[in-house]
């Protein structure tokens, strides 16, 4: 039975990118001796999933990678700070139906792609503190996302045939199956999956989708009688 659920955060929890986005402008202001570029928001919404070297080494190529990457830390430190002031816009329905299905047993973990400060930026609002047992990140690991998953699941005793990922993008789809775990698609978020276990199209859907599974999963081991 399905009882743990990994959770995705850029287009399955929030939508920051416009947020983000200022808090990376208010950065490169500062540094027009290094690039005049100016990021938009179509920008995050297109590498947003992506580990934030693959997303310095996109937005700015020309660069020498310690520039580069001196640059990025300071986008991410600042971008942390912001979002403790600022929030990104929680997808509808979200707070309610993680705070009822941890009532209910099941328990929820983040995993990210995302700089470490990003998870708890988003978990100081609301109750999300309450729901989310364990969170880990690229931040942390430096590693692709599969591996993080791993070691998360390591850490927390989570077995592959009770545990799914909940993402929005085919990468988390890839990273979910490297991963050993089913992969449950946010179709409300920024990107597209191939073949998903289940597709929800609003968060709100999630317990019904995850109780048809648990259903169909206990009536194929269920023996039949006569």
């Amino acid at each position: 039975m399905i009882r743990n659920i990994l959770l995705d955060v850029d287009g399955t929890l929030w939508d920051s990118a416009p947020q983000v986005t200022v808090s990376w402008n208010e950065v490169l202001e500062q540094h027009r001796d290094l690039t005049d570029r100016v990021v938009t928001v179509g920008d995050m919404y297109h590498l947003m999933g992506k580990t934030m070297t693959e997303i310095g080494e996109a937005l700015f190529p020309e660069l020498p990678a310690d520039t580069r990457n001196a640059l990025m830390r300071e986008n991410m430190e600042h971008e942390n700070e912001y979002l403790q002031k600022v929030s990104g816009r929680f997808y509808d329905g979200l707070e309610e139906t993680l705070l009822s299905m941890t009532e209910e047993g099941f328990r929820f973990y983040i995993v990210s792609n995302c700089q470490d400060g990003y998870i708890q930026a988003l978990l100081q609002y609301g109750r999300y503190h309450e729901c989310i047992t364990d969170f880990d990140c690229y931040g942390r690991t430096g590693l692709p996302k599969c591996d993080t998953i791993r070691i998360l699941m390591k850490r927390d005793r989570l077995k592959p045939e009770e545990t799914v990922y909940l993402g929005d993008t085919s990468m988390d789809e890839t990273a979910a199956g490297k991963a050993g775990i089913a992969f449950i698609h946010a179709a409300y978020g920024f990107g597209t999956a191939e073949h998903p276990l289940a597709v929800v199209h609003d968060i709100r859907e999630l317990p019904q989708v995850i109780g048809r599974l648990n259903a169909d999963r206990f009536q194929r081991h269920v023996p039949s009688i006569g």
